[in-house]
């Protein structure tokens, strides 16, 4: 089927900008609509009859903690895998091989730390956020401090997740971009606000099993449709042979360890360890996710089997990005996987480069092509792909460098949408509304739970500890859906400048929660092993280590706006630069250390300060 493009040019602020003329959506058959229309309304309707709940904070946050083991797993793998994850994680196989799945290589220890320290503190507090233990432990500053990083984050992270089913709607039906995510931050925060924790486990709970479906069917029909004789293993050895399939690297080059590669064993392990402790453990997403669990055993039955289950999961996601690729070295591949760009960039000056970079671009991989169903030594035709794929990918830099020129300030990365244009241009009928569809639910079911849970510690750590009313069930109920209402709002602003990003939406996601977790997770950690420490020491620490991230991964950008910064001397250029030049997976270390380390060096400083003041 060949693609159908769409410019997104079409604008209006009436009614009639959403009636598009039928020709638009040709691609999307009666059965695709009928599959992808049935399956949201039926989830949708699930989770609303399911949420039928006691009108309280714990019915409405926590699910009256009633959830067994299987629910809490799926509500945890559903929370942690959104839309970005079906979206972007085969884009980014694509274009960087399997390495990505090494970020998830600290998940499983992680599972087993939490089970020990952290579920059975937060059950036997009965707690409603994490946050609540800080305030026990370190006061009211530190608790909030901590609260107040984790909404930040959550609210910035959760935008960026609505922008994902947004782009896929945006490039379907031909909306523009901005009122695609009011539209879809609109659906998604009537649904939370009205069904609360319990309908996004219960929703959580069909919607994995359709994604598992939707995924397995997706990964066998691009094997199916190779050329006649060439089957799954022929598919993996040419996918090998293109450098895709490194799924342990060892971050080590000519030049020794290469601290700014971003996936490698080594930050996979320690980084990504620090990084799923502190997500696992102190993010009020998923701590709402084990806390709504019947018992203690509930809770760390499901985290063990998410350590389990997690990373096969995601290789299979990134497996079927690779086997794309493997696709498109026997099938015409697209110069430019966001189609609007293309010709966007054609209605300009630089249309004769482009067509130029195009044909030239066919060209070599029709010999690209040619040298994979030819019979021959597989070792020459091997290094002639090489050369051919090296080839491939200049021309298609020389176009992303024609996207940033001025006046056209193109969008130059299309990790999110090659997934996407293969699913709409090659899958059969039926097959593509239902892959739409497990896009949409994998974002509905991880962002109603953030939205929750942002809800959650807005009403308990801020609204309840610093107002003086005291409020009834029913006026807590209330005023939860009311803050579930106005993060809904914040994320979809968020969501409008959340498409521009340069990264892949998957990889913007993560960068974003290591800037903070790591300090959120040193603060626990102290909390939990340091009993000595006193709250002031670590509320200290974590300010300092907090600025300190943040400038120095922001550095490149201050120096370049303040250029009289350049003659600072090279050792704090050097410190300050740190978290800019690493992979930033080991921010997460280098936060949570950080904290620990610097707590202990404040803390007899000043106890000593107190005592002389007491003298």
């Amino acid at each position: 089927m060949d693609a159908l493009v769409f410019t997104g040019d079409y604008v209006s602020c009436g009614l009639d900008y959403f009636l598009l003329p039928f020709y638009q959506i040709l691609f999307m058959t009666l059965p695709d609509w009928i599959v992808l229309g049935l399956t949201l309304v039926c989830i949708i309707g699930y989770g609303l009859y399911k949420s039928r709940t006691t009108k309280n904070l714990e019915g409405y946050f926590l699910s009256n903690r009633e959830l067994p083991w299987y629910m809490v797993l799926l509500s945890i793998m559903g929370t942690q895998a959104s839309a970005i994850t079906y979206l972007s994680g085969p884009g980014q196989a694509y274009t960087d091989g399997m390495r990505f799945v090494q970020y998830y290589f600290g998940l499983p220890l992680a599972m087993v730390v939490i089970c020990i320290t952290f579920v059975p503190i937060f059950h036997k507090l009965k707690v409603y956020t994490a946050y609540e233990f800080l305030e026990q432990r370190f006061g009211i500053a530190t608790s909030t401090f901590t609260s107040f990083l984790f909404l930040l984050q959550r609210g910035l992270s959760t935008g960026i997740s609505v922008a994902a089913p947004s782009i896929i709607l945006s490039s379907l039906l031909g909306w523009d971009l901005w009122w695609t995510n009011i539209f879809m931050g609109g659906v998604l925060i009537v649904y939370t606000v009205m069904g609360g924790a319990k309908a996004v486990a219960y929703t959580q709970t069909l919607q994995f099993i359709i994604i598992f479906v939707g995924m397995f069917a997706a990964g066998y029909m691009v094997v199916h449709l190779l050329p006649e004789g060439v089957g799954f293993f022929d598919a993996l050895k040419t996918t090998g042979q293109s450098g895709k399939l490194n799924v342990i690297t060892s971050g080590v080059n000519e030049n020794g360890f290469d601290w700014t590669d971003k996936y490698n064993i080594w930050s996979g392990i320690i980084g990504s360890f620090f990084l799923m402790l502190s997500y696992f453990g102190t993010d009020q997403v998923q701590v709402g996710r084990y806390l709504a669990a019947k018992s203690t055993t509930e809770s760390k039955l499901g985290l063990l089997m998410n350590g389990l289950i997690k990373v096969p999961m995601q290789f299979l996601i990134l497996l079927v990005g690779a086997m794309v690729f493997t696709f498109y070295q026997y099938n015409k591949a697209p110069l430019f996987f966001n189609q609007s760009q293309v010709e966007k960039i054609k209605k300009t000056e630089y249309a004769a480069q482009v067509n130029q970079i195009e044909k030239e671009y066919d060209s070599v991989n029709a010999l690209k092509r040619n040298y994979h169903i030819t019979p021959g030594n597989s070792i020459e035709r091997a290094k002639e792909i090489n050369v051919l794929q090296k080839h491939s990918d200049s021309l298609r830099s020389s176009f992303k460098t024609l996207l940033k020129k001025p006046g056209i300030n193109g969008e130059s990365n299309d990790t999110n949408y090659i997934f996407l244009r293969f699913v709409v241009d090659y899958l059969p009928k039926g097959l593509v509304g239902l892959l739409i569809a497990v896009i949409f639910l994998a974002a509905w079911g991880a962002i109603a739970a953030a939205l929750n849970s942002l809800a959650s510690s807005t009403m308990v750590d801020f609204h309840k500890r610093f107002s003086k009313r005291e409020l009834g069930h029913k006026q807590e109920y209330n005023y939860s859906q009311f803050y579930t209402f106005l993060w809904g709002v914040f994320c979809v602003i968020v969501a409008q400048f959340a498409t521009s990003i340069g990264n892949s939406l998957i990889e913007a996601v993560n960068v974003l929660g290591s800037l903070f977790y790591g300090v959120i997770l040193g603060i626990f950690l102290v909390a939990f092993y340091l009993k000595y420490i006193t709250g002031k020491v670590v509320f200290i620490s974590a300010l300092i280590v907090q600025v300190y991230i943040i400038l120095s991964f922001l550095w490149p950008w201050i120096t370049m706006q303040f250029p009289t910064l350049a003659n600072i001397p090279d050792p704090v250029t050097a410190i300050m630069s740190t978290a800019s030049t690493i992979g930033f997976l080991w921010l997460n270390g280098i936060g949570a250390l950080g904290v620990v380390l610097l707590s202990i060096l404040l803390h007899p400083l000043l106890k000593q300060k107190l005592v002389t003041v007491i003298k």
